[in-house]
């Protein structure tokens, strides 16, 4: 969602493509990024791989892509997904 937010932020037309259900698209991205994390965003024909939205951020403003600006995207853009999250009061217990 961090990704997406971005996109959002910036006004920016992006393909959204389904790795999970379409093992086309998921190969494609494996050669393409070399790994199999997601998401990956290509700009360009750069590839990001197992980005952030902070980072793709960071990537377009470096590269004069987008311009600053100070609208909040409206998901979080710098966290792992809400079900890899590990809740407050349950500590990790390692063995």
């Amino acid at each position: 969602m961090g990704v997406r937010a971005i996109m959002k932020k910036y006004n920016l037309a992006y393909e959204d493509r389904d790795i999970i259900n379409d093992p086309v698209q998921r190969q494609e991205m494996i050669e393409k990024s070399g790994q199999m994390l997601s998401p990956c965003v290509e700009i360009n024909g750069h590839m990001l791989a197992d980005v952030s939205g902070d980072e793709v951020e960071a990537f377009m403003l470096a590269n004069n892509l987008i311009t600053e600006n100070d609208l909040q995207p409206d998901a979080p853009t710098n966290q792992p997904c809400a079900h890899e999250m590990q809740p407050q009061d349950s500590p990790i217990r390692f063995r």
